[in-house]
């Protein structure tokens, strides 16, 4: 028997938000903001609007301090120029019709002392360096990351209150929601992971104690702006910058747990390594799905025919793909057409001007 290509092109009502189709375009960094400000510009718009046929776009990810910047040309959410940049975005999404979620980014670690104010170190759960890990700076070059700092106590607050005020200039911007990252080796994820999380106060040691940052978060942003425009990114396969979990089942359970005490919009789940094999040995995604009773969301090297499959199956509602959307701005289109794809040219995908952004052919 054969599934129903048509429930890939369905609508989803994820939480009071009607999305036109299953399609979510993940987040993508491009490093294309303003040089010195981090201010998004009409190309970024631009960009957006294009892929607006997705049933929702997440932003690419945007840091929510200057303290949390770990790549140059990223865009920020902290200034009031960000945040009218970002509406030049949003509007220009909900003209053509689309949705549009801001992700909320951290970098902790994974930064480098040329991109932090004062050419200070960059912050982390602890003071370890991952090994070989490298970042983007403002000359253009991917240099290896700095020695971290461990945050103090009072500093983590602090960090939860940047999250929050992100996430009320988010909604200011005109965005529909906002996801947290929480994945790819970053702040959230170094505090969750045992290979990055040495602390012996009330956010080290004990699985609890190490989910007790990414819960705090959670609970700052939805009691700012709603728990149903509040979602959160996981990649428990990790492998990435750094992150190595010794016993992933045992953290991400109970996060999930205590994630399901929140109505989220959702939880956008990496199933493998991030950009890596689809590859689960060891991680029953199927099970974690389970203990959580709200939208689901999967990433990381999906086909059409399989978003088709796994959507048909009840597994997932809605499945994101990342690099497709990046060469192809009328996806959409061509998976209802099961048409061919452009190809991804990779010398443009950081930083640069239209060329590789805003400049790929549609049918």
């Amino acid at each position: 028997m054969t599934t129903d290509v048509s429930i890939l092109f369905s609508s989803f009502d994820m939480r009071g938000q009607l999305l036109k189709n299953r399609i979510v375009m993940a987040p993508l960094t491009r490093n294309r903001a303003i040089h010195g400000s981090d201010v998004p510009q009409a190309l970024n718009a631009e960009y957006y609007a294009q892929r607006a046929s997705a049933g929702l776009i997440i932003s690419e990810a945007t840091q929510i301090s200057p303290t949390a910047k770990g790549y140059a040309w990223t865009p920020g959410i902290y200034s009031a120029e960000q945040v009218s940049g970002w509406k030049l975005v949003t509007d220009a999404v909900h003209a053509k019709g689309g949705r549009i979620f801001a992700q909320l980014w951290h970098v902790g670690r994974i930064s480098h002392p040329s991109l932090q104010p004062g050419g200070v170190a960059p912050v982390a759960p602890s003071a370890l360096t991952p090994v070989g890990q490298k970042t983007f700076i403002e000359n253009g070059t991917f240099t290896a990351i700095g020695q971290p700092r461990a945050l103090a106590l009072e500093e983590i607050r602090l960090i939860i209150e940047d999250y929050r005020k992100a996430a009320n200039n988010a909604i200011a911007a005109g965005f529909d929601g906002v996801e947290i990252h929480a994945a790819n080796g970053y702040l959230i994820q170094q505090f969750l992971s045992d290979g990055a999380n040495h602390r012996t106060d009330i956010y080290g040691g004990s699985i609890t104690n190490r989910l007790r940052f990414a819960l705090e978060v959670v609970e700052a942003v939805s009691a700012e702006i709603g728990a149903h425009r509040t979602a959160i990114r996981l990649s428990p396969l990790g492998a990435i910058n750094g992150i190595l979990e010794t016993s992933p089942t045992d953290v991400y359970f109970p996060l999930m747990r205590e994630l399901n005490r929140f109505a989220l919009a959702y939880i956008h789940v990496i199933e493998g390594v991030t950009q890596g094999p689809r590859e689960f040995s060891g991680f029953d995604f199927y099970a974690l799905r389970k203990e959580f009773n709200g939208p689901w969301m999967v990433n990381n090297n999906y086909t059409r025919e399989l978003a088709i499959e796994t959507i048909a199956s009840g597994y997932a509602d809605l499945v994101a793909f990342g690099r497709p959307f990046i060469a192809n701005p009328d996806l959409v289109a061509r998976f209802k057409q099961n048409a061919p794809l452009n190809e991804l040219d990779r010398s443009t995908l950081y930083g640069g001007t239209a060329k590789g952004y805003t400049d790929y052919p549609t049918l």
